[in-house]
C-alpha cells in the first residue's frame, strides 16, 4: 500500500524550514501535517537550509532527492522550489551589488528548472515581501521589495520558459492590509500568521493539487491558479 503513494520534495530556504513558526512549524510542515490526515495524500519532505540561495540549492538538490526515494531507488514524483529571497540581498549598503544579479539569477534558475524536468514533475513558489525600515539583516544585507518584485518576476519568467507551475506570492501578500504584521522583527523571515498565509494559498493551489490528486479539496475553499 505504502508504494502507491506520491512523494513531494520541498526544497528551499528558510521559508521552507519553517523558521519564525512558532505554532506550526512553518507552512511545509503545516502542509505536511494535513496531508498525514488524508488517505493516499502524497508523503512531504521538507528540505529548507536557512540562508540558502539559488546557488546553494542548485547544488544540494539532486543528492537530497535522491536520497528520498525510498522504494527501488526511484526517485521522488515531483520537487516544489521555494528559493530567490537570499539572492535578491544587497551586500554592504542599500545600492551595494546582490548576492546573485537578477540576469544571472534567471541563467541560473532556468538551468536547474530544465535538469529538474528532465526527471520529475516541477512546481515553485514566489518569494515573500520584507520589512524595509528594519533593515539591514545581519547588520550587512539590505533587502527591498523593489529587487523582491524584480526577482520575482524573473521566477515568473523562467517558470514560463520551461512551462512549469508557478505560484505568485510578493505582490499578492503585499496587497493584504496586515501584511506587515506577518512578518518577524528581523525584518525578512515570516511569523506563524505569515505561514498561515502561505499555508492557505499552497493548499488550495490548482496545480499541486491536481498533481497531488486532491482537487476535491478545492471544494471547499477559493483556489489559486
Amino acid at each position: 500500500m505504502a508504494n502507491t503513494y506520491k512523494r513531494l520534495v520541498v526544497i528551499g530556504d528558510s521559508g521552507v524550514y519553517g523558521w519564525g513558526d512558532r505554532e506550526g512549524g512553518g507552512w511545509c510542515e503545516r502542509l505536511r501535517c494535513q496531508w498525514m490526515s488524508l488517505p493516499d495524500a502524497p508523503v512531504v519532505y521538507p528540505l529548507g537550509i536557512r540562508g540558502d540561495g539559488l546557488e546553494s540549492v542548485a547544488k544540494r538538490w539532486l543528492k537530497e532527492w535522491q536520497s528520498r526515494g525510498e522504494l527501488r531507488r526511484q526517485v521522488p514524483d515531483a520537487v516544489l522550489l521555494a528559493v530567490s529571497l537570499n539572492d535578491t540581498a544587497r551586500i554592504g549598503r542599500p545600492d551595494g551589488r546582490p548576492q546573485l544579479t537578477a540576469e544571472a539569477f534567471r541563467f541560473g534558475l532556468q538551468q536547474m528548472l530544465t535538469e529538474m524536468k528532465h526527471l520529475t514533475n516541477v512546481m515553485v513558489m514566489g518569494l515573500t515581501p520584507v520589512d524595509e525600515a528594519v533593515m539591514p539583516f545581519a547588520q550587512c544585507l539590505w533587502y527591498s521589495n523593489q529587487s523582491g518584485s524584480v526577482y520575482e518576476a524573473q521566477l515568473e519568467e523562467a517558470c514560463l520558459e520551461v512551462d512549469v507551475p508557478f505560484l505568485p506570492l510578493h505582490n499578492a501578500m503585499l496587497n493584504e492590509p496586515d501584511w506587515l504584521s506577518w512578518i518577524e522583527p528581523d525584518g525578512i523571515h515570516l511569523n506563524s500568521d505569515g505561514h498561515d498565509w502561505i499555508h492557505q494559498r499552497v493548499m488550495t493551489w490548482t496545480s499541486l493539487l491536481e498533481w497531488a490528486q486532491l482537487e476535491q479539496l478545492t471544494n471547499f475553499t477559493p483556489t489559486v491558479g
